[in-house]
């Protein structure tokens, strides 16, 4: 049966504990977690085990799972030190998600480097592949998201990526590759290679809107998906991140229920 999480990213105003205590009083039972405001991967890294053992003590509370955690590392794409220092902080975190339980990883796919386009790319898929290996290795399932401002912003570089890094999988966020314009066809190119969905309202030009301004269908998304047969997690993930190619701020609270509750009338109507 297809089951929904939440990503922290729509709680960045609370601490990591009310982002987990406020998602499973909106009655998920799945979790997203993402490094930046409410999740320091640096610190994690430096006791990868204190620091999953601490969260996995709230997820437990909370009766939650984790679904994936997406580790900001962005700089896979440079030519300077901030790359063997991204893959260096990767490779502690790697213990960090099997002591967390998470069953994969989601990663930035790099990026762009415009005085230096090929290099960037070869450097990216260079690093995805040792990060696919590590994951392997671990038992964890490695994967890229396609999204602006990376250099793999659109289904034809994400897959060409993929067919470079073997074991590499994706994380689709529609709402990506809706505000850019892209076909409800062209997307669904990615779903044969898609471990992880994450969806919230949006429409060209908005990263994100209120759900009743979207372009997005979301029972023909969920049943394409099950069509093509998806059997992951799909992610509400609602973002606190105003102006950002035109995302509108939203209450994640109120959305994230919408759109809970859209998911789920869509699934269940297929099912039944």
């Amino acid at each position: 049966m297809l089951d929904f999480s939440c990503h922290t990213w729509g709680f960045t105003d609370l601490t990591l504990p009310e982002a987990l205590g406020t998602m499973a009083r909106l009655g998920f039972r799945y979790v997203d977690i993402g490094s930046g405001a409410n999740f320091n991967a640096a610190r994690a890294a430096a006791n990868p085990r204190k620091a999953a053992l601490e969260i996995r003590a709230d997820l437990d509370l909370f009766d939650l799972q984790v679904s994936d955690v997406y580790l900001l590392l962005p700089r896979i794409s440079s030519a300077d030190e901030r790359r063997q220092r991204e893959l260096d902080l990767y490779h502690a975190l790697v213990r960090f998600a099997v002591e967390l339980g998470t069953p994969g990883i989601t990663l930035s796919p790099g990026l762009p480097q415009p005085d230096d386009e090929t290099g960037a790319v070869e450097r990216a898929a260079a690093a995805l592949r040792d990060m696919v290996a590590q994951g392997a290795d671990a038992g964890l399932r490695v994967s890229i998201e396609p999204h602006l401002d990376s250099l793999a912003a659109t289904p034809e570089a994400a897959l060409q990526l993929v067919n470079d890094v073997p074991g590499l999988a994706l994380t689709v966020d529609w709402a990506h590759l809706v505000c850019q314009g892209i076909p409800h066809e062209t997307i669904l190119t990615l779903l044969p290679h898609a471990q992880h969905i994450q969806l919230r309202q949006a429409a060209r030009g908005r990263l994100q809107t209120p759900f009743e301004q979207g372009e997005i269908d979301l029972p023909r998304v969920v049943a394409d998906m099950l069509a093509a047969g998806y059997d992951g997690r799909l992610c509400v993930e609602v973002l606190q991140t105003p102006g950002w190619h035109g995302l509108i701020a939203v209450n994640s609270m109120r959305e994230c229920a919408r759109l809970r509750d859209e998911l789920r009338a869509a699934r269940d109507k297929i099912k039944a």
